[in-house]
């Protein structure tokens, strides 16, 4: 299929990969390596030829899928041998995170790391034998070059079969263990949360912040369990830990202060250097834990660092049609940080009189901070720095928001990191349930439009035949959703429930949540596969509640449905979040810090539930005043309703949220009126919001 004499990459070759609609995929259709996506025609070509498949895993904006693609998938020679010995598979692991799952795990087993590419070799009966993450073509700083790796495995797959079967057998034997039920019988108790909060502590950065050495990534669920443990426990050395690192984070260029938003994590321990790609996931989860600290300590610090990479999202990464893009490039012409990194040259000519004070500000030098250039940050808080201007820090903030913006319409005009458009319905659930956040928290409007927005679209667009898929391109609908798709979505439809009280939201969330069970549901054990009944069967089945680099789907699963259950007092939703929980808790044991969004359903569990109900017009400016009050407090499990007698589904409300039973006949009393409950047990309703806040 490919004229393999060629040398690098060449518009006339085209291989299997030029139909797909993965942007990941594309990128690679040109490749003189005869790539087919995962499929039948590959893997039945492996078993009728019995071959060796090479799958190669990666996704769009990966720096090293890019390095590894110009120095080896570009290489005519280095496609020959591939082309020669292998069936050689390609596949996207934002599309199909489940290949992407089983073979990590293998890749992990063997090497005792992972990251992307991963490079995996099977056999025709799709088991592992041998795998890493990114090969050099020649040896480099004790790595394999990729030529011997190719020829090596060629060579032991033809000659000494027997251990590659045996070393096959053991690895498949090992996955098929390893998505077994963690439980170990003993229900968890709170004690695991002190321990993971301890854990985290012992391996705080006390000089830059986050927990453990470089590289730093902002680990928010860990963040969010800190910070909630903190509260509870009313220990200010554990608030400050959370609070510095994320203040920490927000000054450094781990953070894009032009144009917002974070990058994927920091290569060094001050988190001034960044890996460059943009992952909406990212941001979805660290906009959710700034608004969550700004509610506890109000710093506007915090709200700004949420505020402007949810406006960067609203901006850039929103299609028209509704749903939130899947990520933005490292590399722009090539080269690694190119759009986002500046010299001061640039700067004086952009900023004229005013790029010496911000230039300061933002460690902007002649010789820059990284390769020459900078990466700008904010290594001075902005106090400092008003006091010794004489400006108040408010009038610094607005100046310097005027020069970054001056720098952000500048940046336009460079080659933009390419985009990777496709949407994908379990990371939008996690941005939907941010926007929503942000609306109740920052009093944004726009924010809750947005999320509407893309809520309809993945319920709308993405589903067939009454079944969620899992992404969407040029109104392509790939595979059907995984259970992180459905958990997100419904973390998302309580959000927008909690925000609007439509029921339209609750409907949307109980049908997923039914839909969820019915499908995902480890009827042996508890919990729930990553997989549903009616996906493609893998060598393994994964399952899973330990974090990676989104929350793991159970936990977000126990957390919502517990949620939702409060909601319906639906008990079915309850007993599920509570089997899940329990399902998982000889992990918890083992590696507490690897299950913080399972210990925060765990703390949610386990505490008395709370509830407030606000009954009043909606338009009416002191009813708004009232619910906008407990909105941006720090109340993370308490439930907040709002009841407006007049409302001409009321009588549907009441049915399907028992919470609001009988709240709506308390006569003409003055409006609003607050009823401060204990599991829906409720003290006298009063008008007196600061009668019921002093009670909590």
């Amino acid at each position: 299929m490919n004229d393999d004499t060629a040398d690098g990459p060449n518009p006339f070759h085209t291989n299997r990969l030029a139909d797909e609609t993965s942007p990941y995929l594309l990128q690679h259709a040109h490749n003189p390596v005869d790539w087919y996506p995962w499929g039948p025609e590959a893997l039945e070509r492996a078993r009728a030829e019995d071959r060796p498949i090479l799958l190669s895993v990666g996704y769009a904006a990966c720096h090293w899928c890019h390095v590894m693609e110009h120095e080896s998938f570009e290489d005519a020679a280095i496609a020959g041998l591939m082309n020669q010995s292998f069936v050689c598979i390609k596949v996207d692991r934002e599309e199909r995170p489940d290949v992407d799952d089983v073979y990590m795990r293998a890749v992990q087993m063997m090497t005792g790391h992972g990251g992307w590419p991963m490079t995996v070799f099977l056999t025709p009966e799709l088991e592992p034998f041998f795998g890493g993450t990114y090969f050099p073509p020649e040896p480099r700083q004790g790595m394999p070059g990729f030529t011997q790796v190719l020829s090596g495995v060629a060579g032991a797959y033809a000659e000494r079969r027997d251990e590659v079967s045996a070393t096959a057998a053991q690895l498949r034997e090992h996955l098929q263990s390893h998505s077994l039920a963690a439980t170990d019988g003993e229900a968890p108790s709170a004690k695991l949360i002190y321990k993971a909060v301890m854990a985290q502590h012992d391996t705080f950065d006390p000089n830059y912040g986050g927990f453990g050495n470089a590289p730093k990534f902002p680990h928010t669920t860990g963040l969010q369990l800190h910070l909630r443990y903190a509260v509870s426990q009313d220990d200010p050395e554990l608030l400050g830990e959370v609070l510095f690192s994320l203040r920490q984070m927000a000054g450094g260029g781990i953070r894009d202060h032009v144009g917002g938003g974070f990058h994927r994590y920091a290569t060094d321990a001050q988190w001034l250097i960044p890996h460059f790609e943009k992952m909406l996931y990212d941001n979805a989860l660290l906009a959710t834990t700034y608004l969550e600290a700004f509610q506890h300590d109000g710093g506007k610090d915090l709200a700004h660092a949420a505020t402007t990479t949810l406006d960067w999202v609203c901006r850039e990464m929103q299609d028209p049609e509704g749903g939130y893009y899947a990520t933005l490039d490292a590399d722009t012409e090539g080269v690694e940080g190119k759009y986002y990194v500046w010299n001061l040259s640039e700067i004086e000519s952009l900023l004229g009189d005013d790029a010496e004070l911000f230039a300061s500000a933002h460690d902007a030098s002649p010789e820059g901070n990284w390769e020459g250039n900078t990466i700008l940050n904010t290594p001075r808080a902005l106090a400092e720095i008003a006091a010794a201007t004489g400006d108040s820090e408010a009038e610094l903030r607005q100046r310097f928001d005027a020069h970054l913006e001056t720098l952000r319409v500048a940046r336009e005009a460079r080659v933009r990191p390419g985009l990777d458009d496709k949407i994908l319905s379990d990371w939008n659930g996690l941005m939907i349930a941010a926007m929503a956040q942000g609306y109740r928290v920052l009093d944004r409007p726009d924010y809750l439009d947005s999320a509407i927005r893309a809520a309809d679209f993945v319920l709308e667009k993405m589903m067939r035949d009454g079944r969620l898929m899992h992404s969407c391109r040029d109104s392509a609908t790939g595979q059907p959703a995984y259970l992180d798709g459905y958990a997100n979505m419904i973390w998302a439809c309580v959000e927008l429930f909690e925000s609007t009280f439509d029921l339209r939201w609750l409907h949307a969330a109980r049908g997923l949540a039914d839909g969820m069970i019915e499908l995902f549901w480890d009827t042996d054990d508890g919990g729930f596969h990553f997989t549903g009944h009616d996906h493609e069967e893998l060598i393994a089945r994964p399952r899973s509640g330990h974090d990676g680099a989104t929350p793991s789907g159970n936990a977000i699963a126990a957390t919502w449905l517990g949620r939702l259950a409060r909601w319906t007092a639906e008990e079915d939703y309850a007993r599920a979040a509570r089997e899940t929980i329990n399902a998982f808790a000889g992990g918890m044991r083992r590696a507490p810090t690897g299950f913080a969004q399972m210990l925060l359903a765990l703390e949610a569990d386990l505490r008395d539930d709370s509830e407030i109900v606000v009954l009043g017009d909606p338009s009416d400016a002191t009813t708004q005043q009232g619910l906008s009050t407990l909105w941006q407090r720090h109340s993370p499990n308490t439930l907040i309703a709002l009841l407006d007698p007049q409302r001409g589904d009321l009588a549907e409300l009441v049915a399907h949220v028992p919470l609001l039973s009988g709240k709506a006949d308390v006569g003409e009393a003055a409006r609003p009126l607050f009823f401060a409950c204990q599991g829906y047990t409720c003290s006298a309703p009063t008008s007196e919001l600061d009668d019921v806040l002093a009670a909590r």
